[in-house]
C-alpha cells in the first residue's frame, strides 16, 4: 500500500512539475527571479506589464538591477519620471521581440525587429550578443514566451 501511494505520489509529481515550471507569464518569471526589480518598476511606470502578461509570445532581453545601475546616475529616475513615459517604452520596447526566440535559434550576424520598430543585432563571437550585451543566461521559460537575460541596457538609436 505504501510503495503503490509513493509511486502514485512520484507519477503525479513528475506529470505536475513541467506544468508547474512555466505557469507564470515573463513578468511574473522575472519579478521571481529577484534580480529585475528595477526592470519590473519601468515596466509598471510605462504601462507594459498588461502587454508582457499577454498571450505572446514574447522574446525579452531582459537587463538585470546591475545593468540598470551601470546607467550614468540619476538616467533611471529621470525615465521614470511621468514625462518621460515615451521615451521609457521606447527603450523598453527595444528589448522585446515578437515570437519566442531560443537561443538556439541564434545565428552570427541575425538580426531581428524589436517591438518598437528599431532592429537588434545578434553576434554569437565571443559568446552570444545582442547589440554588444552579454547575453549571460539564455532560454529562461515562461508560459508566453522566453527570457535571455543580459548585462546592460539596450538604447535605441
Amino acid at each position: 500500500m505504501i510503495r503503490r501511494t509513493l509511486l502514485a505520489l512520484t507519477a503525479a509529481t513528475a506529470f505536475a512539475m513541467p506544468a508547474f515550471a512555466q505557469e507564470k507569464d515573463i513578468v511574473d518569471t522575472a519579478v521571481a527571479a529577484g534580480s529585475f526589480n528595477t526592470l519590473a518598476a519601468a515596466l509598471t511606470a510605462a504601462g507594459l506589464v498588461e502587454t508582457l502578461k499577454g498571450e505572446g509570445p514574447f522574446t525579452v532581453f531582459a537587463p538585470t538591477d546591475a545593468a540598470f545601475a551601470a546607467l550614468p546616475a540619476g538616467t533611471v529616475e529621470d525615465l521614470l519620471q511621468p514625462e518621460n513615459k515615451d521615451k521609457l517604452v521606447a527603450i523598453l520596447t527595444y528589448h522585446v521581440v515578437p515570437g519566442k526566440v531560443m537561443s538556439t535559434d541564434l545565428m552570427e550576424g541575425m538580426k531581428a525587429a524589436s517591438v518598437n520598430g528599431a532592429e537588434i543585432t545578434i553576434t554569437l563571437d565571443g559568446g552570444p550578443r545582442v547589440n554588444g550585451a552579454v547575453i549571460s543566461a539564455a532560454d529562461v521559460a515562461a508560459s508566453n514566451g522566453v527570457i535571455h537575460v543580459i548585462d546592460s541596457v539596450l538604447l535605441p538609436k
